[in-house]
């Protein structure tokens, strides 16, 4: 390969190469956690809820009690917090009969 405006073309393809390698390590991937999902759902879980259980766990526990304190908030704004006596109690319910 030859070196044009001080870049050298060598260099370029094995980066290009490599990131291309790594582009389809991902997709492959992705695709090993759609079925892990959809292997999830057929035993009667909510990929949406699981979902939501995976970003909580990324969280650190001031970042993940500073959103549930905001949402507490604005739930109570809007007259759906838990303890509004209009809103259904969610904990009875079967969450595993909407999957």
């Amino acid at each position: 390969m030859t070196n044009f405006a001080g870049v050298s073309g060598s260099q370029l393809r094995q980066y290009i190469e490599r990131i291309e390698r790594l582009e389809e390590e991902k997709a492959n991937i992705a695709n090993d956690i759609r079925e892990v999902f959809a292997e999830a759902k057929s035993n009667g879980f909510d990929p949406k809820i699981m979902r939501q259980v995976i970003k909580i766990r990324k969280m650190n526990h001031d970042e993940r009690a500073e959103q549930e304190e905001v949402l507490g908030v604005y739930l109570h704004a809007l007259g759906m917090a838990a303890d509004n006596p209009d809103v259904e109690d969610m904990s009875s319910r079967d969450i595993t009969a909407a999957a």
